[in-house]
Order: C-alpha cells, then structure tokens, then sequence
C-alpha cells in the first residue's frame, strides 16, 4: 500500500513537473515570439525610415536642369541678387538676351558665348526702381537722367490731374516712343485734361451732355494708359462735384484699370476725410492715394491714426494703396495759399476788385498756418532760392500783398515746409505704403533728383529704419503690382531686364533746397531692356526706354 502511493506521488509530482515545464516552455516561446517581432518591427520603421529620408531628400532636391542657352548677350556675374521681392538677397548670375532676363544661377555650358560680361563682385544686383508719380515733359527731357540716376527705370506721368492736352493720345504716345528715351513711360490721364477737352473748365455743377462728354473720352484714352489721375487741390479738378468723379470711376473700373489721386485737401484737419471720399470711388475701381502727407501733422500717434483709416478701407474689400516721398517740404504752384475762388487768373482779377481783403486775411491765414512765410521756399525766377518772407521784404510789404501784388496765384511755385519728420516716417515704415518721388528733371526740389537714393541712404545705411530687400520692394515689385506692370518689377527668368548694380555704402542724394539739379551718386550700372544706358555713372549716347501700354 505504501509503495503504490509512493508510486502515485512520484506520478503525481512527474505530471506537476511536467505540466510546469510546459507552462515555463510556453512562456519562454511566447516572450521570444514577442521579442523577435519587437526586433522586427524595429528593422522595418528604421528601413522604413532610411527610405522616407531617401526619397524626401530626393524632392527637396531636385535634378536641376539647365535651358539650351548657347550665347548671352549679357552676363552679370557674382553679384548679390535681391530680388524685390522682399526675400534675402542670395548670390548668382543673371544672364540676359534682348530685352529680358534669360537665366538666374550659374550655366556651366563650356561653350556659351557672352557678348558682354559685368563683373559684380560685392555689388548689389536689384530690379531698377519704378516712380510712382512724377513729373516732366518727354519731348523736352526724353533722357530724363536725374531718373536714371537715382536708379529708377520706369516713371508715371500725366498726374495730378493734367497730360498731354490731345484728344487723340496715340499718336502723341506714338511721338513719345520715338524720341530717345532714357526710362520706360507709364502714362496716366488727367482728370482735369478731360475737363478742358470737354469743353468744362471750371464749372461746377455740369449737364447730363458734359458728363457723357467726359466718359467719352475717358474711355478712349484709357485704351492707351494705365489709369486716371486726379489733381483735386487744382483748378480744374477742384470744382469737380463728388457724382462726378464716382461716375468716372465707374468707367476706370470697367476698363480694370485704376484712379491715381491728390487728394482733395491735404491738411491734417481734412486729409481723412480726403482718404473717404477717394474711397467711395474705390467701389468701382482700384484707388490710389498720391504722395500721401498730413500737411502740419505731427507724431506718431496721428500717423497711426492716418494709416488705420486706409487699413480699415482695404479690409472692407476697396483696393486702396498709397505712396509717399522721403522730403519734409512739398512742392507745388503757390495757388495752394489762395482761395479756391482765386485761382484762375480770371477769378483773381475779380478776387482783387470785390474782395481784396478778404482775399488778405484768407492768404495771411493759410500760410500762418503752414508754418508762415519763413516756410516757403520760392522756386521760380526772379525770387528762385528766397523765402516768402525775403522776397516779401525786398519789396517792402507783408507776404500778403507781396503774394497778391508781386505773384498772384500762377506767378512761382515753391518748396513748402510742412511736414513731420516722425509722421512721414511712420508712414515710411508702413508695408502697405510705396515709394514716389513727385519730381521732375527742371523742378526746383531735391526730390527730382534725390529721392530713391535718399530713401536707401538715409532710410536703410544710416537710420536702419529699413532693411534693403524692403525697401528695394516698395520701390520696384509693390509699385509694379500697385500698376498691374507685368513683367517688371522683379529679377525673375521672362521678365524684362531693368537691372541696376550699386553698392548701397556708396549711394548719395546730393541734391537739396539750394542746389535741387545735382545728380545722384552710387547707381554705377542701370541697364533699361537689357541695355546698358549708364555705365559708371555716365550716361551713353543710345538709350533705351519706351512707353509701356497695359496688356
């Protein structure tokens, strides 16, 4: 008995044993199942892995393929590009056939032929500026060198209000293209042209007849140009009622074009409201506000103030842009003093008979108000280079009479010291804000001939308020966009070649108040449609400009 149940518990004790072993066996088989899957697993993300790396370095790199390009005609090589478009500028060549940019980078064809290589080592290498809104004559300056010189390829005329006073404008254009030009030519049409060729001058209120009139031929010379442009401080314009000027936009607009404006009051107490009313023309086409200031303004604050109304319209949908100059004085003809009742030579003969001196104290007023007659800087002969107050004690009389007597509203025009150096620089600063000079090759203001030089040399070297790619943006890409300029405005393969080359430490304004003509420094290299018109500052014999008509 005692042997079988010492059998049956060695049995017992074989079959727990066993049991245990296969329990241990079946988790040892299951831990290693586990770990050789873990293992696995790991091998095939780390493969995985390698093979995503592998092809997403193949997509951030791709086969860069080289165009067929056997010959140049220009090559600028180990230049600094920037581009304007506001992105870091970058190290490469541009290669140029004709009038455009054929290639940016480095060709390695070994048997490229180059007609002319511009070798710009440490050099700037940028798109030539374009001007919003300046001034001259095409047949008189076609050269138009002071441009040329402050890096700008492509100016805007016909503003303010006032061009060419034809009614059929190709064939004028037609004579502009065929004079040596030295920039490109953006033309706009003047409002107030519009109104002499209609036949309504100053009058206020006009007919159904006029009207048509009007838009007749607003809708003829816009097929030529890139716009209307308004001179609301100015005779004609400024007897132009608001139904007006709505009813024209609404012919801008549908051509899909746009209104280039000084507004109707630029003083700080108006100049808001100015903004408003140009708006209310923005619901029918884009809108654009010319040398943008607040005439005796000041601070920061009240520029915040400026600003925050047009960004509020541009939110509501108007497209709304703006421009400004880098000067603290304004130019223009000294029948902004007068009274809008005294501006015409007719109306003054009539002001001086019945109202002389109510006519007295309006002036008297008005440039108290502009910071007096010490403010005024005349520029036309024979008080070019005096002050109100000067020209007005070489005579013996207070300003007013001097103005009334001596002048009258046509007789000089002048710089006008108006301006705040911390308002127009918060302006300067805004992204949404271009850059135009208001000049012109024969004005007697340092901005015909300073202005987008001083912007780099004040703006960007010595005040750093600026960094170069922005400030070569609002001057050239931000202005072609402002204008729908295609293919201009940025150093892009297709577009065309308005280059310029400059060392931004060497870039001088020399123009000022007393010597307003003197050229620009530093833009040793502007090349106008892929041709060089100055070379080291000089300029050649053939240039190469010509109008530019919308697409």
């Amino acid at each position: 008995m005692t042997n079988l149940m010492d059998k049956k518990n060695v049995t017992t004790n074989q079959i727990r044993h066993n049991i245990g072993k296969n329990v241990a066996m079946q988790r040892f088989n299951k831990k290693t199942t586990q770990l050789v899957i873990g293992i696995g697993l790991i091998l095939l993300t780390a493969c995985n892995n390698r093979q995503s790396k592998t092809t997403s370095q193949t997509e951030i790199k791709p086969t860069i393929v080289q165009p067929n390009i056997d010959s140049v005609a220009i090559a600028i090589i180990n230049g600094k590009i920037i581009d304007g478009t506001g992105k870091q500028a970058y190290n490469a060549n541009i290669y140029i056939n004709a009038d455009s940019i054929v290639y940016i980078g480095n060709l390695t064809n070994s048997e490229l032929k180059i007609g002319q290589t511009i070798d710009a080592k440490g050099k700037n290498v940028s798109p030539g500026f374009i001007d919003l809104h300046a001034h001259g004559n095409p047949l008189s300056t076609p050269d138009f060198e002071n441009f040329l010189a402050m890096g700008v390829t492509t100016i805007t005329l016909g503003q303010d209000g006032s061009s060419a006073n034809v009614r059929d404008l190709k064939p004028y254009l037609d004579k502009v293209n065929q004079q040596n030009l030295g920039v490109n030519i953006v033309e706009f049409v003047g409002h107030g042209t519009l109104r002499n060729l209609a036949g309504i001058g100053v009058k206020s209120k006009i007919t159904e007849a006029e009207l048509e009139k009007l838009k007749e031929i607003l809708k003829e010379q816009l097929q030529y140009t890139f716009g209307l442009s308004s001179g609301l401080e100015y005779a004609p314009g400024l007897y132009a009622e608001e139904s007006e000027l709505i009813a024209l936009a609404e012919i801008v607009g549908n051509e899909n074009k746009m209104i280039m404006s000084h507004m109707r009051n630029e003083d700080d107490d108006a100049v808001i409201e100015s903004i408003k009313e140009l708006s209310r023309q923005g619901s029918n086409a884009r809108v654009h506000i010319s040398h943008l200031k607040s005439v005796y303004g000041k601070g920061t604050a009240r520029a915040n103030e400026i600003l925050d109304t047009i960004k509020k319209i541009r939110k509501s949908g108007i497209q709304l842009t703006a421009d400004m100059y880098p000067y603290m004085a304004s130019y223009t003809g000294i029948a902004i003093v007068f009274p809008d009742w005294s501006k015409t030579p007719q109306q003054f003969e009539i002001a001086k008979k019945t109202r002389r001196k109510e006519l007295e104290e309006f002036i008297r007023n008005k440039v108290n108000l502009r910071n007096g007659p010490e403010a005024t800087l005349l520029g036309s002969a024979p008080y070019t280079g005096k002050t109100l107050a000067e020209a007005a004690a070489s005579k013996n009389k207070p300003f007013e009479q001097f103005l009334i007597d001596d002048l009258g509203p046509q007789g000089s025009s002048g710089a006008y010291f108006v301006m705040n150096k911390e308002l127009q620089e918060a302006f300067l600063k805004d992204p949404i804000i271009g850059i135009c000079s208001d000049g012109s090759k024969t004005g007697h203001h340092p901005r015909g001939h300073g202005t987008f030089a001083k912007t780099i040399e004040t703006y960007v070297v010595k005040d750093s308020i600026l960094s170069l790619e922005e400030a070569v943006r609002k001057m050239t890409s931000y202005a072609a966009e402002i204008l729908q300029l295609e293919k201009r405005g940025t150093l892009a393969i297709g577009n065309k070649a308005d280059i310029l080359i400059f060392d931004s430490k060497n870039i001088k304004a020399q123009a000022d108040y007393v010597n307003p003509h003197q050229l620009a420094k530093g833009f040793e290299k502007v090349l106008v449609n892929g041709k060089l018109v100055r070379n080291n500052e000089k300029l050649m014999s053939e240039l190469s400009g010509e109008v530019l008509f919308p697409e």
